[in-house]
């Protein structure tokens, strides 16, 4: 059995929904902590647009989790109620099932993700967090548009959403690539995201990273009325 995270994003649409879901982000703490085999959870808000913003929107929230196992989690994202009440209150709701493959760094202290060390020959997700240092807020904010216009330009990401914990300290980029080529392609090419870099390190300006790769493994629900990962089929 191999160890399995879940990212659930849901959107909100009413007022009073959106109010319930920002409710939720202290509210839901104690159900998590309740649940059985969790080992690691998070719950995050999400930038306006594709989230890579300082500006919170309130219709979109996530949950990531790590499982012991698939179908562990696959049970519990079923039968828990406080994940049934997401489903119920949301407009729309997607969760991707990942096997994480490569991880250095920590969140929150602890290293949540166990890498299986396999290769993935399929799809796969990337997934970096940083707690940014107050003195670097600025600088880093600057950069991040420049980012999010490069990814979302580049014709193989097939899906990408910036979330967090606290908005503008807690950073955390999810990008889905058809493969690992492509994914280095853009790791490696000269631009916004190689220049952040280097001002990242040439700055010190986290106090916490973590960077993770996941195989991907399944999906459930829809985001943006179909699922993202029908994209990477096509794909010859």
């Amino acid at each position: 059995m191999a160890q399995t995270a879940t990212l659930s994003l849901f959107r909100f649409a009413s007022p009073m929904a959106k109010l319930w879901a920002f409710a939720m982000m202290g509210v839901a703490r104690l159900a998590m902590r309740n649940i059985p085999d969790l080992t690691f959870w998070k719950l995050c808000g999400s930038g306006t647009g594709e989230g890579f913003t300082p500006i919170p929107n309130t219709a979109v929230y996530a949950i990531l989790c790590v499982w012991p196992d698939q179908r562990t989690a696959e049970h519990h994202l079923r039968d828990q109620p406080i994940f049934q009440r997401y489903r119920r209150r949301s407009a729309e709701n997607w969760t991707v099932f990942l096997q994480p493959t490569s991880a250095r760094g920590e969140w929150s202290g602890t290293a949540p993700f166990a890498p299986t060390d396999q290769p993935s020959a399929g799809p796969l997700a990337a997934l970096t967090r940083a707690t940014v240092k107050p003195k670097a807020l600025q600088g880093f904010w600057q950069r991040v548009p420049n980012i999010s216009d490069v990814i979302g330009s580049d014709p193989n990401v097939l899906f990408k959403i910036g979330i967090g914990e606290v908005p503008w300290l807690h950073q955390v980029t999810f990008s889905i690539w058809p493969d690992t080529d492509s994914m280095a392609r853009f790791a490696r090419r000269d631009g916004p995201h190689a220049r952040a870099i280097q001002a990242v390190r040439d700055g010190n300006w986290f106090k916490e990273e973590l960077y993770a790769r996941f195989a991907i493994v399944g999906d459930q629900g829809t985001w943006g009325g179909t699922s993202p990962l029908r994209q990477s089929e096509k794909t010859p």
